[in-house]
């Protein structure tokens, strides 16, 4: 291994780890993704330094909102409403989420098409919130064609869960050359976490998908200059429970950060996530329902020793705009990440390699 390999190496420890977090507040009927955007981060596509196991756990808060669109698009799918009304609602839907997520991966020994392979899964507990208010009005189309006026109605559903989520497995690969990085990963959801059609509020998502893209890291130990792109495509399994499957997504997820010394690095974290197909199963007032957000933010993160392995913690923020179909707002993110550090070798700029 060259020695700018093994420097780059040291960095690519979790920071970016491949790890899936659950809707916080909506299912997908909602506007909210299978796919978190902000999933990946700095050093995204760096090879795990060494082979062996490395753990990484995440405090993860959201807070998001949205007007009368996606208010009502909930109402049809929770069976509030009769999906044969002609409705307006004057409404704003809010949702709070805290999740506690812990994510296990191993890179193997032996290479596979000259890259560093590994698998991983991860686990979710935690608690998600959502609230509906406002005012309904409309009409209901009855037998023959016949419009029946619909009297106008208060609405207000508030919701609250505490529980487990799905299992998000993950398979990658990721090569190294000099300052030049590159990955590809193919992941997915097992539907197996709490989770109710006739909940504003959920942790699971209802519904599998599978999820494949790939990555690109540039990272120069010697200046401490690091960008990190990667980018993907989601297909939705339909919701038995609801009949409803959300269009095929795109997402990119965004990140530089420049080492401020051997242990301290700052910078930007942007995301873009948008459908490239319509839902299906969706009340036909409502259209075809195509979402996007984009997100803007900080990061910080500080590298230290821990025994005989490297640990990370990393700090992010994204303040979401140009949103449409899907709830928007803001989340953060606090990761811990740890393991097998780097084969020792001082530099004269950048991070500091462990032993």
């Amino acid at each position: 291994m060259s020695q700018d390999r093994a420097s780059s190496l040291l960095c690519g420890i979790v920071i970016g780890t491949a790890l899936l977090i659950p809707q916080a507040a909506l299912a997908d009927e909602g506007g909210v993704s299978f796919w978190l955007p902000g999933l990946y981060g700095s050093l995204a596509a760096v090879p795990q330094p060494q082979p062996g196991w490395a753990v990484a756990t995440i405090y993860y808060h959201t807070s998001v909102s949205a007007g009368g669109d996606v208010a009502l698009s909930r109402e049809f799918t929770i069976g509030k409403i009769p999906a044969n009304l002609t409705a307006n609602l004057n409404a704003s839907l809010n949702a709070t989420a805290d999740l506690g997520l812990v994510s296990a991966n191993y890179a193997f020994a032996t290479p596979v098409l000259g890259g560093q392979a590994s698998v991983g899964m991860m686990a979710v507990v935690g608690k998600s919130s959502a609230n509906l208010a406002g005012t309904l009005t409309g009409s209901v189309t009855g037998p023959g064609g016949i419009t029946i006026p619909f009297p106008p109605r208060m609405d207000s559903i508030s919701d609250s869960v505490t529980g487990f989520g799905d299992l998000y497995p993950i398979a990658s690969l990721k090569w190294n050359q000099g300052v030049h990085n590159f990955m590809t990963y193919i992941t997915g959801d097992i539907p197996v976490g709490t989770y109710s059609s006739a909940s504003l509020a959920n942790i699971g998502i209802g519904h599998g998908a599978i999820d494949g893209g790939a990555g690109y890291t540039y990272f120069n130990p010697q200046t401490g200059q690091e960008f990190s792109a990667v980018g993907g495509l989601t297909y939705n399994f339909v919701n038995q429970a609801t009949s409803y499957q959300n269009g095929i997504d795109f997402h990119l997820d965004m990140a530089a950060s420049q080492f401020l010394s051997k242990q301290v690095f700052i910078g930007p974290v942007g995301y873009v996530y948008t459908q490239l197909t319509a839902d299906s199963g969706s009340a036909p007032i409502l259209g075809p329902i195509e979402s996007r957000v984009m997100g803007v933010g900080p990061q910080l993160g500080f590298l230290f020793p821990v025994g005989n392995m490297q640990g990370v913690v990393n700090a992010k923020a994204y303040f979401e705009f140009n949103s449409h179909d899907r709830p928007s707002g803001f989340n953060t993110w606090l990761t811990l990440a740890i393991s097998p550090p780097a084969p020792a070798r001082p530099m004269s700029h950048g991070p500091m390699i462990y032993k």
